[in-house]
């Protein structure tokens, strides 16, 4: 499967997660696909620490607006009732424990739910960004990842080697290969990705992986 097919099935599957009502904040990277399957019946209101509460589905071509932007610079769309301000504020609301769930990607993931995303040593970063406030402000915390890196090395891990962004603080990863719930001994496998196997994702795994009695292969 295509790596962009691979990023949108993660999306699909997060958004499964979300309840009516929730504040969400969306991170860069695959995280922002997920406005895409938010059902509009859901109420859901997506925040960007940039300062935009209520963002809706990206935009049609031909459509943009270069003035509704998220935090990665993409165009974007609102939904009625929206609400701009400024960063400030928008950080008010994050560290204020306001974001029902927090959306990030990760370079590497740790059983206790440690999560490093924001540096390579010797790599040229423009910076943290509102990741650090996220993890630790947000209620809920989903990393949306690829499993294993373009090299094939698993980037779920008994403990992290990146520095840290956050620490003990994600409850449930989705990859291309399945949903893990953080456990603290271990990665619960939760659900298998369509057409994986639980063998394919022991093979790929290299934390301490824990099959669900209910683990079962999901439709994302």
């Amino acid at each position: 499967m295509p790596a962009e097919s691979k990023k949108e099935r993660i999306a699909r599957r997060i958004a499964k997660e979300l309840q009516p009502g929730y504040f969400v904040n969306l991170g860069i990277g695959i995280p922002t696909l997920v406005a895409n399957y938010i059902p509009e019946e859901y109420d859901i209101f997506l925040q960007s620490e940039n300062g935009l509460l209520g963002i809706g589905p990206y935009p049609f071509e031909g459509e943009e607006d270069c003035d509704l932007i998220n935090a990665g610079k993409e165009t974007v769309t609102t939904i009625p009732g929206s609400s701009f301000f400024s960063s400030a504020d928008s950080f008010a609301m994050i560290r204020g424990g306001h974001v029902d769930a927090t959306i990030l990607g990760a370079m590497e993931v740790s059983q206790d739910g440690n999560i490093a995303n924001y540096m390579i040593p010797g790599k040229l970063v423009k910076g943290m960004g509102g990741a650090m406030d996220l993890v630790a402000g947000s209620k809920n915390v989903i990393v949306a990842m690829m499993h294993c890196s373009k090299d094939g090395v698993s980037k779920i891990l008994k403990e992290c080697s990146l520095p840290l962004t956050g620490i003990k603080c994600v409850n449930m990863v989705v990859t291309d290969l399945g949903v893990l719930e953080v456990h603290g001994d271990g990665f619960i496998l939760r659900e298998t990705a369509e057409g994986v196997s639980v063998e394919d994702i022991k093979e790929s795994t290299e934390a301490n992986l824990i099959i669900s009695p209910n683990c079962q292969e999901g439709t994302y």
